[in-house]
């Protein structure tokens, strides 16, 4: 089984950075793609960068998506945030599953992270 999570969030003030973490872990998969969402108060789930499995770093704007290969994990590094970038930060991953010699598509949600920016 395949389990995702996030990690990284918290209270920043405007104008500053954060980088949030998405560790994928279990046995027997690969990544195809990894996406970072985001849900802000009273607002539907929307899309905020993402990465193919085979990449390396992403930049769309103020967001960067990058590879930690030590760690294993896809990071998102937000600059010059801004009071509208809070919400909860959601990590996405699609990818293949080895089950019993059968390569299975999976996807899968973390539980999400709390971001909270101050004007």
């Amino acid at each position: 089984q395949v389990q995702v999570a996030e990690s990284g969030g918290g209270l920043v003030q405007a104008g500053g950075s954060l980088r949030l973490s998405c560790t994928a872990s279990g046995s027997s998969f690969s990544v195809d793609h990894t996406d970072w969402y985001r849900q802000p108060p009273g607002k539907q789930r929307e899309w905020v960068a993402g990465m193919p499995g085979s990449g390396v770093t992403s930049v769309t704007g103020r967001f960067t998506v990058s590879r930690d290969k030590a760690k294993n994990a896809v990071n998102l590094e937000i600059d010059s945030l801004k009071p509208e970038d809070t919400g909860v930060y959601y990590c996405n991953i699609r990818g293949l599953r080895n089950i019993s010699g059968k390569l299975m598509p999976f996807e899968i949600w973390g539980k999400g992270t709390q971001v909270t920016v101050s004007s």
